[in-house]
């Protein structure tokens, strides 16, 4: 009698070496592009400030001088940063932008994603290359098209004349503004809240709603009974992915921002390029890369769920 052998999965028919490089070639890539350069910030963090090139004191040289290095440890740029009202504002203001950016972004990309996913399926190759489209443009040429807009003289206050909501000698006062930062912020990174919850909608079994509907719900409980929870891998990866990012954001607040508009990113090129303070800038980014880590761990959580 013959046995029936069981059908072998992909991964068991993959080579062990090919199954290895596919683990090592992201951790080697992790290593070269955010570890290593993320220890180098921190060793500078750690040094003293010097009128050189490099402008800081190197603490040691080789890795015969380990234990000189570690004697050498000085954290006081840290403590400087507790002192410092201005770096305490700076980051409660680019979490504020942040969060608000990210809330704007979840409420006007959902709608366009949910119509979308709705949309007849040869529409929507099409529908997703729009949203795209912004990105074969240079990301600060659209910012500086923003600066034509929002100013003054720009055309906004040409159409809101055109149109009588404005005078001849009125003009609209949103350029050097945080609405000009959250517009251009919104602009910006508007595809990055569309897509994933485009991709988490559209795999939605829709006969979930026609059962609801059949079973008396009405359209807007079974959204929020229905749609939404289906839908929120698609919002936590979509929040995660532009609120990293915005929260370090500098272009758009440095174009269209005010000199009220205070942002960890403008601070931190302040102290690199303006104060030419190195070890005090890079205190600054790592405990800018600390506040993100909880964030960052809640993507990849949910990432994770998500496969």
């Amino acid at each position: 009698m013959a046995s029936v052998s069981e059908p072998q999965t992909p991964a068991a028919n993959t080579p062990s070496s090919a199954r290895w490089l596919v683990v090592v070639v992201p951790y080697l890539w992790l290593l070269l592009f955010f570890a290593a350069p993320f220890l180098i910030i921190f060793k500078i963090s750690l040094s003293d400030t010097a009128i050189a090139m490099p402008p800081y004191t190197p603490l040691f040289q080789g890795l015969g001088a380990i234990g000189d290095f570690v004697s050498k440890l000085d954290f006081e740029n840290y403590l400087f940063l507790t002192e410092d009202p201005l770096y305490v504002k700076a980051y409660l203001s680019s979490l504020r932008i942040a969060v608000i950016s990210t809330f704007l972004l979840l409420l006007i990309g959902y709608p366009m994603a949910l119509a979308m996913a709705r949309a007849p399926s040869t529409l929507r190759p099409t529908l997703v290359m729009l949203v795209i489209l912004p990105f074969w443009t240079s990301f600060l040429i659209r910012v500086y098209a923003w600066i034509g807009i929002l100013k003054p003289d720009g055309l906004l206050t040409l159409l809101f004349q055109a149109i009588g909501f404005l005078g001849p000698e009125q003009q609209v006062q949103i350029f050097r503004t945080d609405i000009a930062v959250f517009i251009g912020i919104v602009y910006s990174y508007l595809p990055f809240m569309v897509l994933p919850l485009y991709s988490a909608l559209e795999k939605m079994d829709n006969t979930l709603l026609e059962a609801a509907s059949d079973l008396g719900c009405p359209p807007l409980k079974a959204f929020w009974k229905i749609t939404f929870p289906l839908s929120l891998p698609g919002v936590v990866a979509g929040s995660m992915i532009c609120f990293i990012p915005i929260t370090g954001e500098f272009v758009i607040p440095d174009l269209l921002g005010g000199a009220d508009t205070l942002m960890i990113g403008k601070t931190l090129w302040t102290e690199f390029f303006g104060n030419r303070d190195w070890p005090l800038a890079s205190a600054v980014a790592v405990v800018l890369l600390i506040m993100l880590v909880v964030p960052i761990m809640i993507f990849q959580n949910q990432q994770k769920k998500v496969a």
